[in-house]
């Protein structure tokens, strides 16, 4: 098994069914690390958790997997799955989640363990955390038809709120202050200009 199947979440390939058994298995012991999902399991004859492509923790393919799982409704598990990735920018210098980092289990170490020749910066990595930050608040712009749409926006128990400012649709601009609540969130418009529909559909 590998971190693949998260994709084809994404692309939306799979039945609801299938879904939900890819979502075990991605959070399953042999996927999951407790930083991340792995990009081979544990389980497999070929694993290392020091290899490339063997069963390190790749930021921009959890992003992938979080943003596909969201796509399914399984926020519990996207969630924590972005969670953990979101927590593993504070072992990171400037918080800059790297290229990829080991595969090693949370259970052993107590912080994400470096790959000691990841790109840092690196632009996957970097625009994994913009593309986790946008699966959490099912953020859709539509600048066409002049309507920001947020799908069952979902923040981590840890975080109870997000501030996003500047953000431009087309030719307008809009701030939002999403706040947590128990099993959903909501969403205030702080600011606004030009002719913008925000949409929440929960």
């Amino acid at each position: 098994m590998a971190s693949n199947a998260g994709h084809v979440l994404w692309c939306g390939a799979a039945s609801p069914e299938r879904a939900r058994r890819v979502a075990a298995s991605l959070l399953g012991p042999g996927l999951w690390s407790g930083w991340g999902i792995r990009t081979l399991s544990a389980e497999m004859a070929g694993y290392n958790p020091i290899g490339y492509h063997l069963g390190t923790v790749w930021p921009h393919d959890n992003a992938i997997a979080a943003a596909g799982l969201f796509r399914y409704g399984l926020s519990q598990e996207a969630t924590q799955v972005a969670s953990a990735m979101l927590q593993a920018t504070a072992y990171f210098r400037d918080a800059r989640l790297p290229e990829l980092f080991c595969g090693f289990d949370r259970a052993r170490s107590s912080y994400p363990v470096p790959y000691p020749v990841a790109c840092s910066p690196q632009a996957w990595a970097a625009g994994s955390l913009f593309h986790l930050l946008g699966s959490m608040l099912g953020l859709e712009p539509n600048a066409t038809a002049g309507e920001l749409v947020l799908h069952a926006p979902t923040l981590p128990d840890w975080l109870p709120e997000v501030r996003l400012e500047n953000l431009r649709v087309g030719d307008s601009v809009v701030d939002l202050l999403v706040r947590r609540s128990d099993d959903s969130a909501g969403v205030e418009v702080l600011r606004r200009t030009g002719d913008l529909s925000v949409v929440v559909r929960l």
